[in-house]
C-alpha cells in the first residue's frame, strides 16, 4: 500500500482563463538538467500516478510499501493516472520519503478531467477544479460547440498529448455535462471522472430487449424444481433488484433443507454478446448517493433477472442440509426453479425477529433460519474473522437529489441472517471447486481453474502501529507475533475500547492495516472472514465476477476440464479495477452531499471529535452524523500547534495543550466549498484562552484533503 500522507491543498489560478502558471513552466522544465542517460544508474519502477494540484505527484508501484514522490519540474508532463517509469534517486531516510524523476510516459491516461468550459476568441479551455488535475486543457472550440457546449458549462476531457514545449496539455471533450450545481450535472461529472459510463448504448439496450422474458419447457430441462417449497427475498425497502431468495422446508431426520437460490444471469446473457461485453467492461454496479448505475441494463437487471414475488424465476443455487446446530450435512449446486411467496424489507423480517411470534410458515421460516445464523456467526467469530462495528452513515436526498438528512445505517439480525447464508453459499461452491468437490478438505493440487475473494493477511508493521497507539490510550494490546494472533488481538483491544473517546480511532488505524480484498485466480483464502476458501457467487446482477464463477460453476458440474487460467486470472485484475474505481466514485459522491448539506450550516457551531490528526491539520466529525471537515492548524488561534507524530498528536508549543484522537471539541462550520468539494471547520476557543502568538509562521500546506473513505488518522510511515 502506498504512502500518501503528504498530499497539497493549495490554491490554484481563478477561472478567468487558462492556466498558465509556474506549474506549467516547471512542468515544461520537466527532465532538463538530469539526461535520461545518468537517470540508468537508478533503480527504476513502473507505476501510476497520483497528481497534487501543486503539481508535484506520487507514483505508486505496485507491491512496493512506499510510493515515490516527484517534484513538478522532474514529471516530463506526466498526469494523474499515466503509467510512467521512474527512477528512484532518493531512498527513504527517517520521515524523508522516497523521491524519483519520471524518464518516460508509458501509457497516457484516457479517464476524462471534468472542469468548466471557456471560450477566449477562437480558443477553448476546460478549466480545472479537480484536486488532481492542476493544468487547464486546451480544446478544440468548434468540437466543443457542436456537442453543445457553452461557456461555463461543465465538461469532460481527455488529454491527447503534451508536447514538450506546450504552455500546457491538448486534448478534446467527450461529454458537456451542463450548468454547475445541478444536481445531475454533478452526479454525471462524478462518474465521467472516474470513467463510469451512466447510459447503455442503443446497440446494448437493443440487445437486451431481445432476449425473450418467456419460460418454456426447454428452459426446465436440467432443472430442479422449488416452485413447491416455502421461498422469499429480504432486501432494503428501495431494492428493485432482487438476486437472492431463500427457501425452507423441514425434513423428517428434524434437519432442515435451506436454499439459497441466486438470479441465473449467465443463462439469459452469452459470453461474448453484447450485454456480456458491457458487463464485463463495467464490472460491477456503481451506487452513487441519489441513482444505482447498473452493470447489466434494466430488462435484466430490474426485470427479467429480478426474483420478484409470485413469478417462476430461473436460478443458480446451492442448497444445503442443515442440523440445528447449524452443521451443514450435505450440500447441492445446480440450476433451479423458484417463485417466491413473499417479499420482506429488512424492517419487516426484523419486526418478526423480535417478536419472537410467527403468524404463518414463513415467518416461522424466519425464526428458525435467525437463530442458525447467529449460530453461524457466532462461530465465525470464534474463528478469528473479523468484526468491526464503524457507523455506516446514508445520506438522504428528496426528489430532486437535495440532501436533507445524514442517518446511520444500523445492521440488525435481518441483516445478519442474509449475510451468513450468502457467506455459506459462497465460501461452499469456492471449497467445492477448491477440493474436488469434498466437504471440509483441504485444497487439490489438481483444483481447476476458479475465481476467488481473497484476503491477504494484514500488514504487521502497521499492525504494531496499532499497537503503539493503543498504548498512548493507556491500552494493552494481545499477541501480534504472527498474523494468525492478530485478529484476536484486535478484537480484543476493540472489544477493551469500546465506550470510551478512543474507540472510532482505534477502529479506522486497525482497518488501515488490512489488505484490500480482491479477485484472484490464486487461492491464498480470506484473512477478513476467516475462511480457507471463498468466492463471490451471489450477486451476479451487480457483479461481474459472480457471472464468471456461475459459469466456471456450471461447466465443472457437468464435468469440463480445467479453464484458462491466464484469460480468467486477467479478468480477476481487471474486476478488482473496476471495484476499486466504482467504490472511489461511490464515496465521492457522498462527499460531494455531504459539502451541500454543510452549505446553509455556515457559521453554526457543533460538538465534534477529532477523527484524524496530520501536519498540516486535524479533522473533527460532527455528531451525530459524523460529517468531517478539517482544522488547519494555522487557524488555532490560542498557540501555535505541531504534529507529534510518534504519539499521533496535535500539541501546542507554548501552552503544552494537547488533541488526539478522539478528544471532544467544538466546531465552527468556516466553509462548504462545493467546487473543490472542500469542508473547513475552526475550532471554538473561549476568548480567555486566545492570546496572540507572535510571528506565527503557517504550517505548509502540503496535502489534498483525504479521500472521502479513507481517513489519515495518521501519517504513514
Amino acid at each position: 500500500m502506498s504512502n500518501k500522507g503528504n498530499r497539497g491543498r493549495g490554491s490554484r489560478s481563478g477561472h478567468g482563463g487558462p492556466h498558465r502558471s509556474g506549474l506549467a513552466k516547471a512542468a515544461r522544465r520537466s527532465g532538463r538538467g538530469r539526461g535520461p542517460k545518468s537517470l540508468q544508474s537508478y533503480p527504476q519502477f513502473i507505476g501510476k500516478v497520483q497528481m497534487s494540484r501543486e503539481g508535484f505527484i506520487f507514483v505508486v508501484v505496485e507491491g512496493e510499501q512506499d510510493d515515490i514522490f516527484v517534484k513538478a519540474s522532474k514529471t516530463k508532463n506526466a498526469l494523474n493516472g499515466d503509467t510512467v517509469r521512474v527512477a528512484l534517486t532518493k531512498e527513504k531516510v527517517g520521515m524523508k520519503r522516497r523521491e524519483g524523476e519520471v524518464v518516460e510516459i508509458i501509457e497516457r491516461s484516457t479517464r476524462p478531467h471534468v472542469g468548466v468550459l471557456h471560450f477566449v476568441g477562437s480558443q477553448a479551455w476546460v478549466l480545472m477544479q479537480s484536486k488532481s488535475m492542476p493544468y487547464d486543457i486546451e480544446v478544440d472550440q468548434q468540437q466543443a460547440l457542436e456537442m453543445g457546449g457553452k461557456s461555463g458549462m461543465k465538461a469532460a476531457a481527455v488529454v491527447d498529448r503534451w508536447e514538450k514545449y506546450d504552455i500546457g496539455p491538448k486534448g478534446h471533450v467527450v461529454d458537456v455535462l451542463g450548468m454547475p450545481g445541478d444536481n445531475d450535472t454533478e452526479m454525471h461529472a462524478i462518474l465521467a471522472e472516474f470513467g463510469l459510463p451512466y447510459r447503455f448504448t442503443k446497440e446494448v439496450e437493443n440487445a437486451a430487449d431481445k432476449i425473450s422474458d418467456r419460460i418454456t419447457s426447454n428452459d426446465l430441462k436440467g432443472r430442479k424444481d422449488f416452485r413447491d417449497t416455502l421461498t422469499f427475498t429480504i432486501d432494503p425497502a428501495d431494492a428493485k433488484d432482487f438476486d437472492d431468495a431463500l427457501s425452507f422446508r423441514k425434513l423428517e431426520s428434524g434437519n432442515y433443507e435451506i436454499g439459497v437460490h441466486i438470479a441465473d444471469v449467465t443463462y439469459y446473457v452469452k459470453p461474448g454478446t453484447p450485454v456480456d461485453k458491457e458487463g464485463q467492461e463495467r464490472g460491477t454496479s456503481v451506487y452513487l448517493v441519489d441513482r444505482t448505475v447498473p452493470m447489466l441494463p434494466e430488462k435484466l437487471s430490474n426485470k427479467l433477472c429480478s426474483l420478484r414475488p409470485h413469478e417462476d424465476k430461473l436460478t443458480f443455487s446451492a442448497v444445503f442440509e442443515v442440523s440445528p446446530k447449524a452443521k451443514v450435512e450435505s450440500r447441492w449446486f445446480g440450476r433451479t426453479i423458484i417463485n417466491s411467496d413473499r417479499r420482506f424489507d429488512y424492517d419487516e423480517a426484523q419486526a418478526i425477529i423480535e417478536s419472537g411470534q410467527a403468524r404463518d410458515g414463513v415467518e416461522e421460516a424466519i425464526l428458525v433460519l435467525n437463530k442458525l445464523a447467529l449460530t453461524l456467526r457466532d462461530r465465525r467469530f470464534k474463528a478469528g474473522a473479523m468484526n468491526f462495528e464503524r457507523p455506516e452513515m446514508k445520506v438522504e436526498v428528496d426528489e430532486k437529489g437535495k440532501p436533507v438528512n445524514v442517518y446511520e445505517k444500523v445492521s440488525k439480525e435481518a441483516n445478519w441472517l442474509i449475510e451468513e447464508f450468502m457467506l455459506l453459499a459462497n465460501r461452499s461452491v469456492a471449497e467445492y471447486v477448491a477440493t474436488g468437490g469434498k466437504m471440509n478438505g483441504v485444497a487439490s493440487k489438481k483444483a481447476k481453474t476458479f475465481v476467488y475473494r481473497i484476503h491477504d493477511e494484514p500488514n504487521m508493521e502497521k499492525v504494531a502501529g496499532l499497537r503503539d497507539v493503543a498504548g498512548n490510550f493507556g491500552l494493552k494490546m494481545g499477541d501480534i507475533s504472527n498474523p494468525s494472533a492478530v485478529a484476536q488481538s484486535i478484537g480484543g483491544l476493540l472489544a477493551e475500547a469500546k465506550g470510551t473517546p478512543s474507540y472510532d480511532a482505534l477502529q479506522i488505524i486497525a482497518l488501515r492495516s488490512m489488505a484490500k480484498a480482491k479477485y484472484s485466480t490464486e487461492n491464498i483464502g480470506h484473512y477478513g472472514l476467516a475462511f480457507n476458501f471463498y468466492t463471490h457467487f451471489t450477486s451476479p446482477i451487480r457483479r461481474y465476477p459472480d457471472m464468471m464463477v456461475h459459469r466456471l460453476l456450471s461447466m465443472y458440474l457437468d464435468g469440463a476440464d480445467s479453464q484458462d487460467k491466464g484469460y480468467y486470472e486477467a479478468q480477476c485484475m481487471h474486476a478488482s479495477e473496476r471495484e476499486i474505481i466504482a467504490t472511489d466514485a461511490e464515496r465521492a459522491s457522498v462527499k460531494y452531499k455531504l459539502v451541500e448539506f454543510m452549505q446553509d450550516k455556515v457559521g453554526m457551531e457543533f460538538d465534534a471529535h477529532v477523527s484524524g490528526v496530520t501536519e498540516w491539520g486535524m479533522y473533527a466529525e460532527i455528531e451525530p452524523t459524523k460529517v468531517e471537515g478539517m482544522i488547519p492548524l494555522r487557524t488555532i488561534r490560542s498557540d501555535f500547534f505541531e504534529f507529534d507524530e510518534k504519539n499521533f498528536r496535535i500539541v501546542g508549543r507554548r501552552t503544552r495543550r494537547v488533541f488526539t484522537l478522539g478528544d471532544p471539541v467544538r466546531i465552527r462550520v468556516k466553509s462548504a466549498n462545493l467546487d473543490q468539494v472542500l469542508l473547513d471547520y475552526e475550532l471554538v476557543e473561549p476568548e480567555h484562552e486566545v492570546e496572540p502568538v507572535p510571528d506565527h509562521p503557517v504550517p505548509p500546506l502540503h496535502a489534498h484533503p483525504r479521500k472521502p473513505a479513507a481517513k489519515r488518522t495518521i501519517k504513514k510511515k
